[in-house]
């Protein structure tokens, strides 16, 4: 089939799809300080506005590749979008952070379209190798935006802090207009299927009755947790524990993120080259080796933006290496319902970034040892899960 855009535009449109989840978590961490005395709030209870978005967020997941399943993906991701620039809308004129709170829960509901449906929709599109490769170049772009996303925050707040919710009104607007514009609609009706709680629950028990699509979810979901819980800690540790100004986290997702860049780069030329198993090992032995030296270098060394920083860099390289791999190897498991499986996959990882925002990062912010640690645990639970995996022993 020909479709009216280029591989190249069509990864572009479909990485700012999936970039919308990172906007709307990074863009206002450097606001945090601002916003505790704007909205009369402790810092705990702003942490909680991360999980009053990541918690709807993981739950809609649920739904949104089933009801695209139903009524077409563009139809899914022009209702999503939508609500999502109004709730930004309603984020930038809160009075307290109670009605922060309602907008950024609703964001969250409304927000994960993009991704899900951006998942669902590479592989609708491509076959093979070509399907690795353009996962990885949608993983590349799309890992450019925690790295710009807080620095666009910290120029934004010399405005106001309200011009940053009003930036990703904007944003998603525009990504709309571009899914709308450039993006062919991949669920034709003749190959929808009947929308029910009765159909998608019974889709689901095929889905995570799967042990192998979740063993393979849930080690890509506790890799991306494990660099993650930075990213929901970095008004801590980047403020208190590195002596950073709210106008310098461009210090930490710089480097972070060009190690996911690198990471997909690399992913993106080994597509078709090696076997996906030998791939899949040298991503967890590079991501194992980062995680003793972060640990090290937590013990041994004073603290610092280099010392902690890089070794959380150099992780998201096999992060990213690993990541088109298995995230494909996930939706390959139920080709009939990938949209349905697509919300499966991005539930368990929305799923450990939730739990990782309400209850992990608020035990372990104490010092960067304790981040280390959950960085450990989390890349000991996804070894765990891809070793039981038949991508693990079997090369195809």
């Amino acid at each position: 089939m020909k479709y009216p855009s280029s591989p190249l535009v069509l990864s572009i449109v479909l990485a700012s799809l999936a970039a919308i989840a990172p906007f709307a978590i990074d863009t206002y961490l450097p606001a945090f300080p601002i916003l505790e005395t704007s909205l009369n709030a402790n810092s705990l209870e702003l942490q909680q506005s991360l999980t009053f978005y990541l918690l709807p967020y993981a739950l809609m997941t649920l739904w949104h590749g089933a009801i695209s399943d139903s009524i077409g993906r563009l139809t899914t991701i022009k209702w999503g979008l939508g609500i999502f620039v109004l709730a930004s809308i309603g984020c930038a004129f809160a009075p307290n952070v109670e009605t922060l709170w309602f907008f950024r829960a609703l964001q969250g509901l409304s927000g994960g379209a993009g991704n899900v449906v951006a998942r669902a929709m590479v592989r609708d599109l491509f076959e093979g190798a070509q399907a690795q490769r353009v996962m990885a170049t949608v993983q590349m772009l799309f890992g450019i935006a925690p790295a710009i996303a807080p620095v666009i925050g910290g120029w934004l707040l010399g405005i106001h802090w309200q011009a940053i919710f009003i930036f990703l009104a904007l944003y998603a607007g525009l990504s709309l207009w571009a899914a709308l514009r450039y993006l062919p609609e991949t669920m034709p009706k003749s190959k929808c299927v009947p929308l029910s709680a009765k159909q998608v629950l019974k889709d689901y028990r095929i889905i995570f009755g799967d042990k192998e699509f979740n063993y393979v979810a849930f080690a890509l979901g506790a890799n991306f947790a494990g660099f993650f819980v930075y990213v929901l800690a970095s008004p801590v540790f980047l403020v208190k524990h590195l002596g950073l100004s709210e106008h310098q986290f461009g210090y930490m997702f710089i480097p972070t993120v060009c190690g996911m860049i690198l990471g997909s780069y690399l992913a993106k030329r080994a597509a078709g080259r090696y076997a996906r198993q030998k791939v899949v090992k040298v991503a967890y032995a590079w991501m194992a080796l980062m995680v003793v030296l972060n640990l090290i270098a937590c013990y041994t060394l004073p603290i610092g933006p280099v010392v902690n920083i890089l070794p959380v860099a150099l992780f998201n390289v096999g992060m990213a290496l690993a990541m088109p791999i298995l995230s494909l190897a996930a939706l390959d498991r139920h080709p009939k319902i990938r949209g349905t499986a697509a919300s499966g996959q991005a539930f368990i990882q929305m799923l450990l970034s939730t739990v990782s925002a309400g209850l992990v990062v608020p035990l372990i912010w104490y010092a960067p040892s304790g981040l280390a640690w959950a960085m450990a645990g989390y890349l000991v639970l996804g070894a765990l899960m891809i070793r039981k995996s038949a991508l693990w022993s079997k090369p195809h």
